[in-house]
């Protein structure tokens, strides 16, 4: 029998991309969720309980960490779910795969990599550091093996808890203003949810992944001016473009704490934000990423077929 990968958080846009990623690539799947258990590869468990993340890990020969808390409570939640993660994962003696973000950097200059810095000095991007260093250090231990993919926002099928979500996709369907958060015309990275995923369960299939962290492939950079032209474009129809400004971010989130927790990484949206993904390329050999165009065509797919 093949060996078998979890996906933690396998009801979320990241895991469920993973779930279908490691199926198409033939792999043995247990998707793990806290409530949904509809299918045979399904699996109901807390995994913010030891019980739980043992019971979820057991038997893996790899596990995706693709879930977490709710973003305002990344600071309180974050350390206690990863230590967490990890004995259930130590316990089945799995590789762990972390589906990491760009937080750890804090504002840089120029394209990042994975040898920059982790001087980040918002709540989020200490607490993302932190957690970091906890799968690190037990992979150093030998405790488990660990590696971690970091990705810029992702937009994509299923994809709706992002700033790349409704207020991009549905309002372009519906005719309403499409909104970017930030500048314009700033280049910035965008990853589509498969190409994610992809580049998680590459990490997890090679050994010589372990140990670091890697950027995942995704298309190159674009202004927020360019990316909702293409949704404007496949769409059809006029809908207006207009950017999210740092003053009404501020007026938005006095009602929204998602919204108000925007304001710590501004940074990533008042200038160039930038993924320098070639280690992975390089490492890794060729990889295919999807184009924006084909992209986006395929999210406004999801929710023409997916609309309330």
């Amino acid at each position: 029998m093949s060996e078998l990968h979890v996906v933690l958080g396998a009801t979320g846009a990241i895991g469920s991309a993973v779930v279908a990623e490691l199926t198409a690539r033939g792999h043995r799947v247990r998707a793990v969720s806290r409530s949904t258990t509809t299918g045979p590869r399904d699996f109901r468990a807390d995994v913010t309980t030891v019980e739980g993340a043992t019971a979820a890990c057991d038997g893996a020969a790899v596990v995706y960490q693709c879930a977490q808390p709710r973003y305002e409570r990344w600071s309180e939640e974050f350390p206690a779910l990863t230590r967490t993660i990890l004995t259930g994962v130590e316990a089945a003696q799995a590789k762990l795969v972390m589906a990491d973000n760009l937080y750890v950097y804090g504002p840089v200059d120029g394209p990042m990599t994975e040898d920059l810095p982790h001087t980040a000095t918002g709540p989020k991007g200490r607490v993302r550091a932190e957690v970091d260093e906890l799968i690190l250090a037990a992979h150093r231990s030998g405790r488990i093996r660990a590696t971690l993919g970091r990705a810029s926002d992702y937009y994509g099928p299923a994809g709706v808890n992002t700033t790349l979500g409704p207020t991009v996709f549905a309002a372009a369907l519906a005719g309403k203003t499409v909104r970017w958060i930030g500048d314009l015309d700033q280049s910035h990275t965008v990853a589509y949810l498969p190409d994610i995923a992809a580049g998680l369960v590459t990490l997890g299939e090679r050994a010589d992944a372990d140990g670091r962290a890697w950027h995942l492939p995704a298309a190159e950079a674009i202004t927020g001016r360019a990316f909702l032209g293409l949704v404007r474009a496949a769409a059809g129809g006029e809908p207006k473009i207009a950017a999210l400004g740092r003053g009404a971010q501020r007026l938005i989130g006095l009602f929204d704490p998602t919204v108000r927790g925007l304001g710590e990484t501004w940074y990533q949206r008042d200038r160039p934000f930038v993924s320098d993904d070639s280690s992975f390329r390089k490492t890794f050999g060729p990889v295919e990423v999807t184009p924006h165009t084909e992209g986006v065509a395929a999210t406004l797919d999801w929710y023409r077929q997916n609309a309330n």
